[in-house]
This record gives structure tokens, C-alpha cells and sequence, in this order.
């Protein structure tokens, strides 16, 4: 796994029986969460280079594409999403092992991707599935988990879901418009209609609905990923689809001249060597990595004049400046 901060690469052995479909560190960075085609889920304790197997969780009937870590203020939690059309919700309670406390089954095929909300918005867990619907799952306050579906959400299936950072762009370079825009709730989809959409909360109708469609892609979206915002005036969204296409598409802050901003796309470089899967920004949001089917990561990074140069090259041999 590579860490995109500094390009560090370190090898583990994850006892996996069949391909590899994802690997997330908790919040922290002390323990590692992976999943397969096998149907299960291995944990290992990190230290530095060096890492503990844990346990193997089981409670898939079919492969494991995701899996999430929730914010440590809600616990030691993680979900994990499967092509049996279930969502597991996973807690480690009194060190005694990780239990599933909820099964999410009301979606009727894949669930192909999963992302928890920003903390501040609560323990709220979005999912697309390939029924074309995306639902979010929220704990509440009376102790039940509630669910909100959105039908239809992509036409012919769901396979990528990312939150937009809380902080609205141009909170921290315009004065009062932190206090005067509050939390931001949206999340962007990529289905397989080639489509990106832009989905915003409404408050008078307690549901969200889609803000914009952004097109481009001539083949089905693989990753959309925004980039953290820390409160600078343009936000970032990167996609990347089966086409073999990277796309950053920004939009400025509102101002008083212009409340809603148009969506500008800048592909990120020619066309890659092959299907690009995954997008991933780093921590400060000014690196992407990027994962293509040549089995090669490269990180990007923008220069002083708005360009996206690549930074570095990693393969099995490691990384290449």
C-alpha cells in the first residue's frame, strides 16, 4: 500500500485467498482493514513497517469491494460492502473482536462503494449499489439506524460515492462566509452512465437531490473522489472512468456575483495506458494518486500556473521520481 504523503510503499502480507479489492487505515493509522473476492475481511495492527495480522472477519456471501473506518468519536467502527447486495456494520466493543451490529439489505444487487459522511454531519454511511439507487444510513439518536433511499440515483448502476468536505470553499478568505453558508451536505455519485452527479441537501425537503450532472467521460465511472478543502475559494473533484480518463473538475466559491458556479473540467494528463480504477487524494488535498490497470500508481500534483504535473511513478519495484 502506498502513502500518498510520501510516496512511502510498504509491503504487507494480507493472507488473503484471492484478489484484493481494498485497503483503508483507520483514523489513526494503527490498524489496517482489507477485503477480497474471497468474501472476507482481514485487520492488522501497524506499527511503522511493520504489521500484526489480527483477525479475519466473515459475514459475506459473495467478494468484499469496500471497506470503511468511521470517525473514532463514534467508536471503533467499521462497514464493509459486498456483491451480495448487503452493507456490514462492524464494532469492536470491550477489545473482544469485531461483531456485526447491523446488516444493511435493502439494496437488490452489488453494493459496489461505501463512505462515511464528515464526523461533524453525524454517523452517516452513503452507498451506491448496481440497483441504480444510492441509500445513506444513519445511526440515530434513539439508537436505531434509519434509511434513505434515493431511487434512480444512476440509470444503469451506482459505482463510486465521496463526501464533499464540510467546510465550504472561501470560508477562510471570505470573511463571514463560514458563518453565513454553515455546514456544507453533498456528495458526488459516478454511475454507469458515464455520469457524474453532484448531489446537494435540501432543507425544506429533508432529502438530498442533485445539485449537477457533470459530463465528459465516454465510458462508466470508476472513482470520484473530492479532494479536502481547508477552506480555500475553488473545491476539487476528481473522476476517473473506464474510459482511461482523469478529469479534476473545480468550482469556485459563490460570491455575490455569482451564487452557483459552473463546474470546469481539466483533464489531468493524455489518456492513461489503461482503465483507471481509483483516485485518492492526500491528506492536505494538494497530491492524487492515481490507480491504473498497467498496475502502476502515479501521484500528481498542480503547479503555480494551475497545471497537473506528475510528481512520481510507483510500481512492485517501487517508488520512481
Amino acid at each position: 500500500m502506498t502513502n500518498n504523503n510520501n510516496s512511502e510503499t510498504l509491503q504487507f502480507d494480507t493472507q488473503h485467498e484471492d484478489m484484493i479489492h481494498d485497503a483503508q487505515l483507520d483514523y489513526y493509522g494503527k490498524r489496517l482493514a482489507t477485503c477480497s473476492s474471497d468474501g472476507s475481511i482481514h485487520l492488522f495492527e501497524v506499527d511503522g513497517k511493520q504489521q500484526k495480522f489480527l483477525e479475519s472477519l466473515k459475514g459475506h456471501s459473495g467478494p468484499v469491494w469496500q471497506v470503511a473506518w468511521a470517525h473514532p468519536k463514534f467508536g471503533s467502527v467499521l462497514a464493509s460492502c459486498s456483491y451480495d447486495g448487503t452493507v456490514l456494520i462492524w464494532k469492536d466493543t470491550a477489545g473482544s473482536g469485531f461483531t456485526v451490529i447491523h446488516k444493511h439489505d435493502k439494496h437488490q444487487a452489488s453494493v459496489n462503494a461505501i463512505a462515511w459522511a464528515p464526523h461533524e454531519l453525524g454517523p452517516v454511511l452513503l452507498c451506491g449499489s448496481s440497483d441504480c439507487r444510492v441509500s445513506l444510513l444513519t445511526f440515530t439518536e434513539e439508537g436505531v439506524w434509519d434509511v434513505q433511499t434515493i431511487r434512480n440515483a444512476h440509470a444503469t448502476g451506482v459505482n463510486a460515492v465521496s463526501w464533499a468536505p464540510v467546510i465550504a470553499a472561501g470560508a477562510f478568505t471570505q470573511p463571514g462566509a463560514a458563518q453565513s453558508t454553515g455546514l456544507v451536505k453533498q456528495f458526488a455519485t459516478g454511475g454507469s452512465d458515464n455520469s457524474v452527479k453532484i448531489w446537494s441537501y435540501s432543507e425544506d425537503k429533508k432529502a438530498y437531490d442533485v445539485a449537477q450532472t457533470l459530463d465528459g467521460h465516454s465510458d462508466w465511472i470508476r472513482d470520484v473522489a473530492f479532494a479536502p478543502n481547508i477552506g480555500l475559494p475553488r473545491t476539487y473533484l476528481a473522476t476517473c472512468s473506464q474510459d482511461k480518463h482523469v478529469y479534476i473538475w473545480t468550482q469556485d466559491a459563490p460570491s455575490a456575483q455569482n451564487r452557483t458556479p459552473e463546474w470546469t473540467r481539466t483533464p489531468l494528463s493524455a489518456p492513461f495506458p489503461d482503465v483507471v480504477w481509483r483516485v485518492s487524494w492526500s491528506m492536505s488535498g494538494n497530491i492524487l494518486a492515481v490507480s491504473c490497470g498497467n498496475n502502476k500508481i502515479t501521484l500528481w500534483k498542480e503547479n503555480l500556473k494551475g497545471e497537473w504535473e506528475q510528481i512520481s511513478e510507483i510500481d512492485e519495484g517501487g517508488p520512481k521520481a
